[in-house]
Formats: C-alpha cells, structure tokens, sequence
C-alpha cells in the first residue's frame, strides 16, 4: 500500500495532529538551523587576541623559569618574544576545538528538545483538533439520527458564525428542503392511493352486481368475468405502484421486530394460496431480531413468499428460512420453478420486468421484487438472488442486528 493510500485511510484528527507536529519539527528545524549559523559567525568574529597570548606566555615563563628578565624602555617587564608563534597557532587551534564542541553540543542537545516538543506539538494538536472537529461530530450524529428517525429534527449548532457554523444552517436548510418534498410526496401517494384505487372498486362492483343477475347471458356472464380479471390485475398494479412509491426512499421507524415471528405469520397465511396453486410450502424459522417498520417488513415477506408460489410449478415447493448471525437476521426463500439464467437475475429487480417478458400478462405486476429491494435497502440491509439449482430462485435478505 502506498503511503498516500495509507495517509487518505487515516482519520482527520490523525491527519490533522501529525500535519501540527510535522509543522512544528520544521519550524523549529529551521530555528535551531538558524541558531547554530549566528552562533558560528559570532564565534567566528573572535580572533585570538595576540596580547593576550604573549601575556599569558610571560606569566607561564616567569613561574616556571625564574631569572632576570628583559626590561623595555619604562623600566616594565618584557616577555621573551615567541619566535615562531607556536603559542598563537595553539590558542587558535583551542579555539577551533571550542567552536565545534560548542556547536557540536548546541546542535546535539537541541535536536533532542526538538524532538521532545515535536512530540509535545503533536499532542497539543491532536487536543486542538478534537476540540476543532467536535461540532463535526455533532453534525454527524445528528446526521445520522435524522436518517433512522425523521426528517423533522435540526443540528441547530450554536456558537458564532463561522464555517462550521454555516455548513449545520446549510444542512438544516436541506434537511427543510426534504421534508417538504417527502410530505408532498406523501401526501401525493394518499391522495392518488384515493383517487385510483374508487374508480376500480366502483367498475368491480358493478361487474360484480351485473354477475349476480339471474337472468344475464352467458356470454355477458363471460365477459364481466373477463372484465374482473382484467380490473383484479389494474388493482395490483395499482397497488405495487403506491406501495413501490410509499416504501422508496422512506424513512423507517426503527422499532424492534422479530424478524422469523413475521415471517411465520406470512408463511401461515400463505397455506391457502400454495395449497391452492400444488406447491408445498415447508421451512425453518427461528428468532431473528431487527429494528425497523414491522409493516414493511411483513411486505417484505409476503412479496418473497408470493412470488416463489406464483411463479412455481404444479407439485413443485417453496423453502422458507428465517434466522440470526451475529450483527444480523436474514430470511431466505427458495422455490422450484422455470429455469434462471445467471444473467437474468439483476433485471428482476426492475420494476415491470418479469422472466419471459418485460410487461407481460400474467397475474403480477412484475413489482413483488422492486419492493423487497426498495423495503430492504430502507432497513439498511442487502438483498441478493441466484438461480436454483433445478430452476427457480433463491432470494437471500440480511437486515443489521437490533445492536
């Protein structure tokens, strides 16, 4: 892994607290730098001063070598004068050897400072960058509360104006802007949920009331017949629509649900219909805890379920399965049926889209598995299909833990 790769999957505040402790080494890089090279070129503007030399060579002279010594014209003492000027070299190499133990300490003991406030620039920033990112945090867990509960609640972040400040108004306005749309969206679904669902039920009970005529002809008797299939077919088209556009994109409660406790009400309700159609229905269920809409998640099961019967063969089965692993619960559904190619199964996810035909005309409305991908993706779960071994499908659906 690259260091840019492995320096991206690191968090903010890391970044952040090695970006303050990297600035602070340099920084104090630069001052030591800067420190040692006054440092030198003031040592270096100190020469050896010849008089001091000769004078410290007369007094070593005097207590080492006692004896008349020369006298200058005022009667003063006067050091033998150093012919070679052996003593100057050696007061300059001394110097020379100070300068660089002087710099060579300099520089040694304040490395080791650097390093040590580095390390301490590196824990002030860590400290700094938490308190910089808090309200970060806040927006995030607000967020993301928003996102499980509802659109009604805000950040509302206080303190003065300033970015951080503007980015939570901004998400407020946004959160504001989607509540709106989605209780127009709502209240659109219930008023067309009205509006569609009378006209059908009117034409079915006219139909149904013509029927029940004594003296109607049996060609009339067939077509009203005809006519209910057709407007039973409308119904659960109309139907799967409203509930497609109810249950995309809403916002669920998060209450706790036993998972295989819905599944075994929808497996008891559906005997009639499997045994109807010569499907055996058999499964194990077993406890399997989530949180979400138990209204949806029953639409969940009885799509899956629905679908493995309908779309099934004469003395075929449907297996349902319903469990927990840790952080999860899932229920898997499985039937026998026509034959799936591989390919075939991420388009049955599709709205309309069937096995044989786009928009066919069988007694579905080809949304049974748009709504489970919808009520799934909701829940924040994933929901995966394969093709049975000798045909038909194995639809799996894992939901997070209660956790």
């Amino acid at each position: 892994m690259s260091p840019w790769r492995s320096w991206r999957m690191w968090t903010v505040r890391t970044r952040l607290a090695l970006l303050y402790g990297a600035l602070f080494l340099l920084g104090g890089a630069v001052l030591l730098g800067g420190t040692l090279a006054l440092v030198g070129e003031a040592l270096a503007r100190q020469p050896v001063d010849r008089a001091v030399v000769a004078a410290h060579r007369a007094e070593t002279q005097r207590d080492d070598q006692p004896g008349p010594n020369l006298t200058d014209g005022t009667g003063a003492t006067a050091p033998p004068p150093d012919q070679n000027g052996s003593d100057y070299r050696l007061a300059e190499s001394l110097q020379r050897d100070f300068w660089r133990v002087a710099l060579s300490t300099l520089f040694s003991r304040g490395a080791l400072v650097l390093g040590g406030m580095a390390m301490v620039g590196a824990w002030v920033g860590w400290l700094a960058a938490g308190r910089t990112l808090r309200p970060l945090r806040r927006i995030t867990s607000t967020a993301r509360q928003i996102a499980d509960d509802n659109l009604h609640q805000r950040i509302a972040l206080g303190g003065p104006r300033d970015e951080l400040r503007e980015l939570a108004d901004s998400f407020d306005d946004m959160l504001g802007r989607l509540d709106t749309a989605f209780d127009g969206q709502r209240l659109f679904v219930a008023n067309a949920s009205h509006e569609l669902k009378t006209p059908l039920t009117i034409s079915r009970t006219m139909l149904e009331v013509a029927l029940d005529q004594p003296a109607v002809p049996a060609a009339w008797q067939r077509l009203c017949h005809d006519l209910l299939a057709v407007n039973l077919r409308q119904e659960r088209l109309l139907n799967g629509l409203l509930t497609l556009a109810r249950f995309d994109n809403a916002v669920v409660e998060s209450d706790p649900v036993d998972l295989g406790a819905v599944t075994r009400a929808v497996v008891a309700e559906a005997e009639t219909e499997a045994g109807a159609a010569g499907v055996t229905l058999r499964g194990e269920v077993g406890a399997a805890r989530t949180r979400g809409d138990r209204a949806m998640l029953e639409r969940l099961v009885q799509n899956l379920v629905q679908n493995a019967i309908r779309h099934n063969a004469p003395g075929g089965w449907v297996r349902v399965d319903a469990g927990s692993t840790p952080g999860a619960a899932w229920v898997r559904v499985e039937n026998t049926g026509p034959v799936v190619r591989a390919d075939q199964v991420v388009g049955l996810f599709e709205p309309f889209r069937r096995l044989d035909a786009r928009v066919g005309s069988g007694s579905g409305a080809g949304l049974g598995l748009s709504i489970v991908r919808s009520v799934t993706h909701a829940h924040h779960g994933e929901v995966s299909a394969e093709p049975g071994p000798d045909g038909g499908l194995v639809v799996r659906v894992v939901l997070p833990g209660p956790g």
